[in-house]
């Protein structure tokens, strides 16, 4: 199932917390090699961290990390203005109707479907919140994955060739897309509204401004 949760939420899930921030730093330090902070614990954290962000998570049966993302308003500090702007000619990207999307982790032993199902829930978020886009950078093995699910971005600028190419990407989510992602999960559409509605309510607009 997909979980919802705030930063300061994740003391009430301290198994799926600590599954999830080990999962980031087996995919991003062990498998992919990237520069980031691993602490003594095996878990991965940066500053974005710290700034108490929404983190979309797939809960497996039993209780583990199957995958997740971490999104935060492009109003305050995202990754895409503060480390690449280069790649959108330093154009920054600061909307309320658009969310930044990062660290989109799937755990070794992710059921397929997975990677779906955190698009799905992204979608319900863009849905509920009343936001329009997300933004994100993501590197070249993502490509294949977006296309897959049926949810592949808008590139609004790229930098290298091959595998080493990174590029910033622009998201949005039709009726047709998440009928096609819903699909890919093998997750009925009421029921990802379901548990969306279960984190929320119904009436989330007045809970907007909490992650702005």
């Amino acid at each position: 199932m997909i979980r919802y949760l705030y930063a300061d939420q994740l003391s009430q899930f301290p198994h799926l917390a600590r599954a999830m921030f080990r999962d980031r730093a087996d995919q991003f330090k062990t498998r992919l090699g990237w520069e980031v902070a691993v602490d003594g614990a095996g878990e991965e954290r940066d500053a974005y961290d710290d700034l108490n962000p929404l983190y979309v998570i797939w809960e497996k049966p039993c209780g583990g990390h199957g995958g997740s993302m971490r999104l935060l308003p492009t109003l305050g500090r995202t990754m895409v203005n503060d480390h690449f702007a280069h790649l959108t000619d330093g154009v920054r990207i600061e909307s309320p109707l658009i969310w930044e999307c990062t660290r989109f982790c799937l755990a070794r032993d992710a059921a397929p479907g997975t990677a779906a199902a955190l698009m799905l829930a992204g979608g319900e978020i863009l849905r509920g919140f009343g936001v329009e886009h997300y933004v994100g950078v993501f590197d070249a093995r993502m490509v294949r994955i977006y296309r897959h699910i049926g949810a592949s971005p808008d590139i609004l600028g790229s930098q290298g060739s091959g595998r080493n190419r990174i590029s910033v990407g622009l998201w949005d989510f039709s009726p047709r897309a998440q009928a096609r992602v819903a699909a890919r999960a093998g997750i009925s559409p009421e029921l990802s509204k379901l548990w969306f509605e279960r984190a929320f309510g119904r009436d989330v607009a007045m809970r907007k401004n909490r992650a702005a």
